[in-house]
């Protein structure tokens, strides 16, 4: 017997002993003899170690699959993850505001979407889905011999299953442990689960790019319609995208994403799915996909709802419906009012930025505005950002003065005047002498509002202040007369809506009512309100100098035909800042415009980019509405004109600017920013976090 098992083979004299392999050396058995290996056992020999290593390797595989499987077993983790509650956001009409985190869950039914969406993504994707267990020998085999052929890694050989296991339960690290931990929730979600329910939770489950995690997200944000509506050249697109949601994004790679699809379509031919016809036919008729960069300004106040939240509801659970007060039509109308005024004013005048509030008499917030784009700043500056109001303070001055026995035909002198170290004065140092405060209420004249803040006592005008819904911490000061102390639009807007809605005070809401997914009521605006702040003598007084305001003094650009209104205007030192705060009987509207980094805008006022900011906004949601008067009864006559001392007020109200900013006041300080928003500023307008100051 031969070393291999074979015979060996007799030698006769004079003949050539056969030879295996050309380059065999012969092996020593003994003085003048040679052997060879035979072929036969050359290859049985082989054969049976590669036999051997295979049951080895399938048995050590085995083990780690058992091993991997009682591991994840006793950790709790074989089970269906639950989506993370999501939150879908409601207008005042139930359109959707905004959806956050997974609010539908597992929502789209396979039965209901057309045949070949998931059609689609099986062929491209998984064209044996139906025929393995999770895991899938011949498509890996195939896999390895197309990428050896090719030279290399073009395709790869993971199911749907295994693409469903790592979403739904693992990292997308690429390790050993990894893959094992894959293949095992792969053979899991086989034993307990149909095919169509795997293909169901892959659908709602998978990442398309864009944000939009399920096949309904996808197709709303690349399509803006339901799945359920998807055509077949979309579906295709869409099932594209999965090998590479980046490269092949539809909206902002169209012809990669056409290429693939054209891809995916062939392949759907292959499998039988359509025909040549149906996949000329969806090329012939494609779609474009289009993802916006526009983020509109209902994202500040989703913002600002979400931080609510734990205030409302505690310890949630599941998804919730939040239905707001925000009026879909009005929002856009304040969002386009203020974006437009200063695409046409913002070089122009040095004014960026702007913020807009409205309420209706209940403190409901109907619009909000929190900035000019919120893609490039998400600091809300409606109800963070405080600010010095100017002379819009100036309302709670003279309502102090009304509710202390003063009238609106009360007389004061306009003159220069010196309080302490503090000498206040008009613009440009023009007085009008004897005045009425009605007259003075409406030219914002800032030594008379000085007087009657002394006079009073800077205390009694901040309480009046904080009655009416001043939140933010005052000076006790008489520079108070003229805004010094900071405050926020959202603050101001709602200090003001007494004077619209019979005198009552309000506390700005924007959340009426918080569902469970289950439509349990987890929270609901109740109460009857604050009570009522203002009388009903000082009410009509101040509504009649409010009114006098818009019809003739600093705010007549913010008039509008057919209601009765009111408001005040404001302007800070150096025209840092501008306001204009006004109501009708319906509704209250506050508008600032300035500068994130404080600096001085050129010469804009209370009465000007706000006031019409203000009128664009009010005039349109006032269209259809019956007229009607401001409340309140004024205590004395009106008087038929702004008659002074013979003066032209009508020049010295156009004037550029209104007599409102303060020439003498120290310094502002800067305003009282959040850490983030200083950081974020800095970051997109380059300037650093201290804001630069005029220098002397």
């Amino acid at each position: 017997m031969g070393l291999f098992g074979g015979k060996k083979q007799k030698r006769g004299k004079g003949r050539a002993e056969p030879r295996l392999f050309a380059d065999a050396t012969p092996l020593r058995g003994g003085k003048g003899k040679q052997t060879q290996k035979p072929r036969r056992g050359l290859f049985r020999t082989l054969f049976g170690l590669t036999f051997k290593l295979g049951i080895l390797g399938a048995v050590a595989a085995s083990l780690l699959f058992a091993v991997t499987w009682i591991s994840l077993d006793q950790k709790g983790l074989l089970q269906i993850p639950q989506r993370e509650p999501g939150i879908m956001i409601l207008a005042s009409d139930g359109s959707e505001m905004a959806e956050q985190g997974t609010f539908f869950g597992d929502a789209v039914s396979l039965q209901g979407l057309p045949d070949y969406v998931p059609n689609a993504i099986i062929a491209i994707e998984d064209r044996r889905f139906y025929h393995h267990i999770g895991v899938d020998p011949i498509g890996i085999s195939r896999a390895m011999y197309n990428n050896i052929r090719r030279g290399q890694m073009r395709e790869g050989g993971s199911t749907l299953t295994q693409q469903l296991a790592k979403n739904l339960f693992l990292s997308h690290e690429k390790t050993f442990a990894r893959k094992a931990q894959e293949l095992v929730f792969a053979v899991w979600l086989e034993s307990k689960f149909s095919k169509d329910e795997i293909l169901q939770l892959y659908l709602n489950r998978v990442y398309f790019g864009g944000g939009a995690n399920g096949i309904d997200k996808a197709s709303r944000t690349f399509y803006g319609k339901s799945a359920y509506e998807l055509t077949l050249m979309e579906a295709a697109t869409l099932a594209g995208v999965l090998k590479a949601p980046t490269t092949y994004n539809p909206a902002r790679n169209p012809e990669d994403a056409n290429v693939r699809a054209k891809l995916v379509l062939n392949s759907m031919v292959e499998e039988g799915y359509i025909s040549r016809d149906d996949a000329q036919d969806a090329i012939d008729n494609p779609t474009k996909a289009t993802v916006t960069n526009f983020t509109p300004a209902t994202q500040y106040a989703v913002d600002w709802i979400t931080t609510q939240l734990p205030l409302l509801v505690s310890k949630n659970t599941q998804s919730l419906v939040i239905e707001t007060t925000i009026e879909p039509n009005l929002q856009n109308q304040a969002e386009t009012a203020l974006r437009k005024r200063l695409a046409d004013n913002a070089k122009k005048l040095n004014v960026s930025q702007g913020a807009v509030v409205v309420l209706d008499g209940t403190g409901a917030i109907r619009a909000l505005v929190g900035g000019r784009s919120y893609k490039r700043s998400q600091f809300n500056r409606a109800t963070e950002a405080k600010r010095q109001p100017g002379s819009a303070f100036k309302a709670f001055v003279y309502l102090t003065a009304l509710e202390n026995g003063y009238r609106p035909d009360s007389m004061e002198v306009d003159e220069p005047v010196k309080i302490g170290n503090w000498s206040p004065e008009n613009y440009r140092r023009k007085y009008l002498g004897n005045v009425s405060l009605e007259q003075a209420y409406a030219l914002s004249l800032n030594t008379v509002s000085a007087k009657l803040t002394q006079a009073l006592s800077p205390v009694s005008v901040t309480r009046t202040a904080k009655r009416l819904g001043i939140l933010s911490k005052l000076s006790q000061d008489a520079s108070i007369a003229l805004g010094t102390s900071e405050v926020s639009l959202l603050e101001l807007t709602s200090a003001f809506t007494p004077f619209s809605n019979g005198g009552q005070a309000v506390e700005p809401y924007i959340v009426k009512r918080i569902l469970g997914r289950d439509g349990s009521v987890l929270y609901e605006r109740g109460g009857s309100g604050l009570g009522r702040v203002v009388g009903e003598r000082e009410l009509g007084d101040m509504n009649a100098m409010m009114r006098k305001v818009v019809l003739t003094g600093t705010g007549t650009k913010a008039r509008f035909d057919g209601q009765d209104m009111g408001g005040k205007t404001g302007t800070s030192q150096d025209y840092r800042d501008a306001w204009f705060v006004g109501y009708t009987p319906y509704l209250t509207a506050g508008v600032w415009m300035g500068n994130d980094d404080n600096a001085p805008t050129k010469k804009v006022t209370g009465g000007s980019l706000p006031a019409l900011v203000w009128h664009d906004i009010m005039a349109k949601a006032h269209q259809g509405m019956p007229e009607l008067p401001l409340a309140g009864e004024r205590s004395s006559p009106e008087p038929e004109d702004l008659q002074i001392s013979g003066i032209n007020v009508k020049e010295v109200i156009e004037a550029s600017p209104p007599l409102e900013p303060a020439a003498v006041l120290p310094e502002p300080r800067k305003p009282q920013r959040a850490k983030r928003e200083r950081g974020l500023l800095a970051r997109i307008f380059g300037f650093d976090d201290e804001p630069q100051r005029k220098k002397q």
